[in-house]
């Protein structure tokens, strides 16, 4: 293990000047220095001692720290025997240990063979070998386990150096179970401008070595047909040519296999990082920006944001290669035998291909705006099928389809001649060059290997044309996606970045989520929640929604102490949700100050915010994923889940009386549920949906209509579980 005293252990409570180093570094790729140290600490500040002696809430104030950073912080919890693989996953890490009972940080940069590059206080970065650092991270995982180990090596009486490769074997097998608490991992998150994500990820270093191998795999394929023209069109195709041009051959194999290779893994990071900024783009719309789109349009923009991740990554790659080989393929074709009449031949057909292109594209957009458009409808008419089989004669339905699909044959057949078009055109080419060599064959004046070379000059060029025109192909098609799409990537750029008021008010958050303990873990200096003042301020509060002439809410207040439990009673369409909505931080009013904690939205952040305030929506708001019960009742408390989450999580659901339901799954709570899963009634949701706002552990609840679906049994018990588990309580409900 690694001693107390080396150099690269920082204490917990410089966690945010650790934590701005090690974002500097892992931008530059290089040590940060001791003036990049000192202009970090000012900003970031330190965590209040009571945060930094508790690891849950050292994750919460470093997660608003890497948000102000514009990071995101992943927690490192590995397996016992995973924890190499996951240190060696790109990006900067901070991992925390307790040396000597203190908790202590370490800034891990990157391996170096044998050795770990950890950054020290200093800004200086220092090697240290990864079985020291495997163990730190590992002791007292399970320190009985590990007793029985070393007991049983005493005895052994083994070598110094196989007695360690003994005791990793036998630990990696006892607790091949346990999972390490090893730190976080930094990344930058999905809002971040998409072009650093591709610089942090690599793409872009690996796009330009891929053009590279491209040019040499074409300047090699150029030389042999070179070689092999000089040797058999001027007579002098002796054994030491031949063999020339076949390691020019054999020489192309490695090369194509590494573009190849490159280029599937280009598109393999390209595809992930697409996808996880399209997925934070749905999570960020405000529902006002969805409520106008009924079901079958939103299942069209899943279908076209998919489409969307599937085409850049083929066509975008495919195209930046067919532009570089139709580049060469011209100069070549100007130094050649056909000469400028050649080159502008093969301009003027590039044209005629963009041309193609450009009606390919209308003839695209028109065709999917026609798909779209059945996709909702059908969807529409599935949902609505039991009203139209009440309104509609039945003899009617088949008018509109008819039509539908009509309209959709005239346009598939349109775009069909346009493609053909398209793919014909490489083809055509092929062709055209050629008969532009006849006069030079012809003449007979024309030295072979020039010969040669313009003959390879014109295949160059008809392959660069057939991957161009694939490549602008499925970028068109990516254009006509983006219309659908478009919206969740800009939406996923959306971001905030938390101040330092936000880390002070994130200590306070964790010194007001348990009582006053005048211990070491919390401090005598900790503030409780007793001498904080209300929870909750609202004064003139005014909000409108898109599109209405008349605010639902206009001039309400509202106090909200630590503790109490109110019932918001109202006739429907009163403002009573909307008013939750404003709490929860789900919607933010027009004018007026709210505040929570005595701090507003913008201070604490919106993420800050929904930390410490937590709805259940009404049901037609809420939603029963497509995963294990577990993860339906955790999701907003962290996954993957501890022990202890899970044994608290049944515990709700027996207080809640869901305890049949647990007994009656054959999983339990590893129970697939949703619309693929186990199927559960509306009460059963409803209870669901309270448990998962429970086991938040927030400040604030807001329960908006949640006991409507159960009867007055069941509603005693859970009301009764609600009231002994929420600190503060707010209950919408109708008269």
């Amino acid at each position: 293990m690694m001693p107390a005293e080396h150099a690269a252990w920082w204490p917990v409570e410089h966690a945010g000047a650790a934590l701005a180093a090690l974002a500097h570094a892992g931008k530059r790729g290089q040590s940060p220095g001791p003036t990049a140290l000192a202009d970090a600490s000012p900003f970031l500040g330190a965590p209040a001692p009571w945060v930094a002696r508790d690891r849950a809430a050292l994750g919460r104030w470093l997660d608003t720290a890497g948000r102000a950073l514009h990071l995101e912080l992943e927690p490192l919890r590995p397996g016992y025997q995973e924890l190499p693989l996951a240190l060696d996953r790109a990006g900067p890490k901070l991992l925390g240990a307790e040396v000597d009972g203190e908790p202590r940080l370490l800034l891990y940069l990157r391996r170096r063979g044998a050795t770990a590059c950890l950054l020290g206080r200093d800004g200086q970065v220092r090697e240290v070998a990864l079985r020291e650092l495997y163990a730190t991270l590992r002791a007292g995982v399970d320190p009985a386990a590990e007793a029985r180990v070393e007991a049983l090596l005493d005895r052994a009486r083994l070598t110094p150096e196989r007695r360690a490769r003994a005791r990793d074997t036998m630990l990696d097998e006892a607790l091949a179970a346990h999972v390490v608490e090893a730190g976080w991992s930094l990344a930058l998150p999905p809002s971040a401008p998409f072009l650093s994500q591709l610089r942090e990820a690599g793409l872009v270093r690996r796009g330009v070595a891929l053009v590279v191998c491209q040019v040499a795999a074409q300047a090699l394929a150029l030389l042999a047909w070179w070689l092999i023209g000089k040797g058999a069109l001027e007579g002098r195709l002796e054994p030491g040519w031949l063999v020339a041009w076949a390691l020019l051959l054999a020489t192309l194999v490695p090369l194509r296999s590494l573009s190849s290779w490159w280029q599937g893994s280009a598109a393999l990071e390209l595809s992930v990082l697409l996808k996880r900024r399209l997925l934070a783009g749905a999570l960020e719309l405000e529902p006002e920006e969805t409520r106008h789109q009924g079901a079958g349009q939103l299942l069209g923009r899943v279908i076209e944001s998919e489409a969307l991740e599937a085409l850049v990554t083929t066509g975008g790659l495919a195209s930046v290669l067919g532009l570089v080989e139709v580049l060469v393929a011209g100069g070549v074709l100007a130094g050649g035998p056909g000469g400028a009449p050649a080159a502008g031949l093969f301009a003027a057909w590039i044209g005629v291909l963009a041309l193609a292109s450009w009606r390919y594209s209308r003839r695209l957009r028109d065709w999917t705006t026609t798909r779209l458009a059945m996709t909702h409808d059908l969807v529409e008419r599935m949902v609505g099928h039991r009203t139209r089989l009440a309104q509609e004669p039945r003899e009617t339905w088949h008018v509109e389809e008819d039509a539908q699909l009509s309209g959709y044959l005239r346009r598939s057949a349109a775009l069909d001649r346009v493609a053909i078009a398209l793919s014909a055109a490489p083809g055509a080419w092929l062709v055209l060059g050629l008969l532009s060599l006849a006069p030079a064959f012809i003449a007979g004046q024309t030295p072979g290997a020039t010969l040669a070379l313009g003959v390879g000059g014109v295949l160059l060029a008809h392959g660069a044309l057939a991957r161009l025109a694939g490549g602008v192909g499925a970028l068109l098609a990516a254009e006509v996606a983006w219309a659908q799409a478009g919206e969740l990537f800009r939406a996923g750029a959306r971001t905030e970045r938390p101040g330092r008021a936000a880390l002070l008010a994130a200590s306070a958050e964790d010194s007001a989520s348990t009582p006053y303990d005048p211990s070491p873990t919390h401090g005598a200096d900790a503030p409780t929640r007793a001498t904080r003042g209300a929870l909750v301020e609202a004064r003139d509060l005014c909000f409108r929604y898109p599109g209405r002439r008349e605010p639902v809410l206009r001039g309400v207040g509202v106090r909200i102490d630590h503790g109490d439990r109110l019932l918001l009673e109202g006739p429907s369409g009163g403002g009573k949700s909307t008013l939750g909505a404003l709490l929860t931080g789900l919607r933010a009013p027009d004018t007026g100050l709210l505040l929570l904690g005595g701090l507003d939205r913008h201070t604490l952040g919106r993420h800050g915010w929904r930390r410490r305030v937590v709805g259940a929506p009404q049901f037609h708001e809420n939603h029963v994923l497509s995963a294990t019960f577990a993860f339906n009742l955790l999701m907003g408390r962290g996954w993957p889940a501890r022990p202890d989450d899970l044994e608290l999580a049944s515990e709700v659901c027996v207080e809640l009386g869901l305890g049949a339901l647990l007994e009656r799954m054959p999983a339990g709570l590893s129970q697939m549920v949703g619309e693929t899963g186990w199927q559960l009634s509306h009460g059963e949701r409803s209870r669901l949906f309270i448990a998962r706002a429970l086991l938040q552990d927030a400040d604030l609840i807001v329960l908006d209509e949640s006991f409507a679906a159960l009867d007055p049994i069941t509603l005693e018990r859970a009301l009764r579980c609600v009231l002994a588990r929420a600190r503060t309580l707010v209950v919408v409900a109708h008269p």
